[in-house]
């Protein structure tokens, strides 16, 4: 009898110390990472856990809590943990058989900070079973962090130029016109002495005086007649219009000593004429004119359909054909500017006599930073209203490198046009060096038409993690920004040609190549490029002895 109650003693002390002995440590073998290694990606270290339970592991009253751990010398970040529970619990967890175990992904996302460039990714474990929670050796599973998405490449990036619109030759027009009354060509002396006409007349001999500052090139006479009456009729009413027009101008011209080209045509029928004066008209049936117009093209057609429109007939004959029955004088004419050297000279003796387009394409004359900025400063001082000065003396701050200078100058430019391309592209740049994304998305979402906007979103698709999108929006442009989104984007091939052709070449230019050197197993590349980079600016050799890039390259980094 005490061996019959024995055994079954046995086999409950054994189930008991079973149920409560501890879950183990687990293995890092159970674990990979995708990335391998993390990468920071739009100010972001994202990373997918592919885990496994192995096979009578979890015990059927345990949970367990995994929590992911980025840890760095000094501090660590923690993402949201998961939960997984075994078969008799009843919970939120996944649940994972004690007998076949289990596998799972889990996604985690720490925010990036420039700490995490040495760092590793460690699981935490947390089990709770039959009332108790204790925890489990943590278990390394990835290096972290490629921050190559992080390097501050836009500073060296193109602001925008706000450009002049300074042209020398400015092309112009005076025009008259002489009316006829209806069915006449003959010349009303009340037209030949309008106010029009002796604007016309003054301006020709303006034009003709001043050789210095115009060019009188032609004079046209356009004469017409009117749609009415029948194609015959009105081609020789329009024909000799132009021959009376022409004769008038001529004498008037001889008479005045001017010499120019005289360039005399007629037009029968004034249709299109007619259909421009209808269309700005407030006729009633303007609409049923404009349609008559569109779907006949035979003139004689045309007449009698829109003469059949008797509610408006009489008012065309009042008040849009007598404007059709003319002859026009134009006079064409180029205003010219200055030359360069006299904008230099003006410049030198007395600026105040200058526009505000002189003076800003006066800055396009020299490549003398000093006297470019003093022209911008002058033109401040004389068009304070006028952003492009304020913009482009921004423009020059930002290129020296001096962003305090170079926001105060944008902003001072924003406040004379805040809806000027040129200021919200260079506004938006200064937020992305100031890693403010969401800002600079505002501004460059304003930028259309500067001359820099592109490049600028090429910077904040990089801080978006949109990394083709940004090689497309950089296109040809040769900068430390369109290198990096091209490595970024795995063209390494792409990404050596732009930086090879960087005019002026900086630390970071050389430390990008390191970079392409590394990704493209090229040892000698990383050396030669982190050397010539910390010749530049030493800071560059404890960044690159930290950089995960250049993890395999210890050797080419000394």
């Amino acid at each position: 009898m005490i061996k019959k109650l024995y055994l079954p003693l046995v086999a409950f002390m054994v189930l008991a110390l079973s149920s409560c002995s501890k879950m183990g440590e687990l293995s890092s073998d159970y674990f990979t990472t995708n990335p391998e290694v993390l990468e920071a990606v739009a100010g972001k270290v994202p990373v997918t856990i592919n885990g496994k339970f192995p096979e009578k592991y979890m015990k059927k009253n345990a949970v367990v809590e995994v929590t992911p751990v980025l840890k760095w010398n000094g501090g660590e970040a923690k993402s949201a943990p998961a939960l997984f529970q075994g078969e008799n619990v009843e919970g939120n967890g996944t649940t994972v058989s004690y007998r076949m175990g289990g596998t799972y992904a889990m996604k985690a996302s720490f925010d990036y900070v420039p700490e995490m460039a040495n760092s590793e990714l460690y699981l935490d474990f947390k089990i709770t079973k039959g009332g108790k929670t204790y925890t489990i050796p943590s278990v390394k599973i990835a290096d972290g962090v490629i921050a190559t998405s992080e390097l501050l490449t836009v500073a060296s990036s193109n602001a925008s130029y706000a450009e002049d619109a300074y042209q020398r030759i400015i092309k112009q027009a005076q025009e008259a016109n002489i009316m006829f009354l209806i069915q006449q060509a003959n010349l009303r002396n009340n037209q030949l002495t309008s106010a029009e006409m002796k604007e016309f007349h003054k301006k020709v001999a303006e034009v003709n005086a001043d050789t210095k500052n115009f060019k009188l090139n032609n004079i046209e006479v356009s004469a017409y007649a009117s749609p009415d009456g029948g194609v015959k009729l009105n081609t020789g009413l329009a024909e000799n219009r132009e021959k009376n027009a022409e004769k008038y101008l001529n004498k008037e011209l001889k008479k005045a000593k001017i010499e120019t080209n005289v360039d005399a045509k007629y037009t029968a029928q004034d249709w299109e004429g007619f259909q421009e004066l209808v269309a700005k008209s407030n006729l009633q049936d303007k609409d049923l004119i404009l349609r008559v117009l569109s779907m006949y093209q035979d003139p004689e057609q045309r007449e009698n359909e829109i003469k059949n429109i008797s509610s408006v007939y009489k008012t065309l004959a009042d008040e849009i054909l007598p404007q059709l029955r003319r002859a026009r004088l134009t006079a064409n004419y180029d205003i010219i500017g200055r030359s360069d050297e006299e904008i230099n000279e003006a410049f030198d003796t007395d600026a105040k006599v200058l526009s505000v387009e002189e003076l800003l394409y006066a800055a396009t004359l020299t490549n003398d930073k000093a006297r470019q900025e003093a022209i911008f400063n002058k033109t401040t001082q004389l068009f304070p209203n006028d952003f492009r000065a304020y913009n482009n003396l921004g423009e020059m701050a930002f290129a020296a490198g001096d962003m305090t200078k170079a926001e105060s100058y944008f902003k001072q430019a924003a406040a004379k046009n805040a809806n000027a391309p040129e200021v919200n592209a260079n506004l938006g740049l200064c937020e992305l060096v100031k890693n403010n994304v969401a800002s600079a998305e505002s501004y460059l979402g304003k930028a259309t038409g500067a001359n820099a906007a592109n490049e600028a979103l090429g910077n904040l698709y990089i801080k978006q993690g949109q990394y083709q999108r940004a090689v497309t929006a950089f296109g040809d442009a040769k900068t430390n920004s369109a290198a990096q989104a091209q490595i970024l984007a795995k063209d390494y091939n792409k990404a050596k040609a732009t930086l090879q052709a960087i005019k002026d070449k900086d630390a970071m230019t050389d430390y990008l190549m390191a970079i392409v050197g590394a990704r493209t197993n090229n040892e000698s590349l990383v050396s030669s490029s982190i050397k010539s980079a910390i010749a530049k600016d030493p800071t560059m050799a404890a960044k690159a002895a930290n950089d995960r890039e250049f993890a395999k390259f210890a050797s080419a980094l000394k």
